[in-house]
């Protein structure tokens, strides 16, 4: 997996790309940690290049959600692709992320 971030208006948008499982989550851990560590809580996720997300991926997600939402910042993610977006409705993830279909209506949120 590749995470691509870029600082756009305050905001740090993670690009993720390929697959998000036991073998890499923990980059996505630390790159989330640092982040808070640095003061930048507003953070959109853009799933449109992740092409597979495994439990352990989806539990990173939610630390993170969580550990935005006890500084009081924003966790938000776009663009899930049809099999990914499967997996947040199965697991019941879709009720607890804002998620937008694209990475401008998500930013409207910011």
């Amino acid at each position: 997996m590749e995470i691509v971030d870029i600082l756009q208006d305050g905001v740090v948008i993670l690009e993720l790309k390929g697959r998000l499982d036991t073998t890499n989550y923990s980059f996505l851990e630390e790159k989330i940690m640092k982040l808070i560590d640095d003061n930048q809580t507003l953070i959109l996720v853009d799933c449109s290049d992740l092409s597979y997300i495994s439990s352990s991926g989806l539990r990173i997600m939610l630390m993170g959600l969580k550990k935005i939402n006890s500084v009081k910042g924003k966790f938000i993610l776009c663009c899930l692709q049809d099999n990914i977006r499967e997996i947040f409705e199965i697991s019941g993830f879709t009720s607890i992320f804002s998620i937008f279909p694209t990475r401008q209506d998500a930013l409207k949120q910011f």
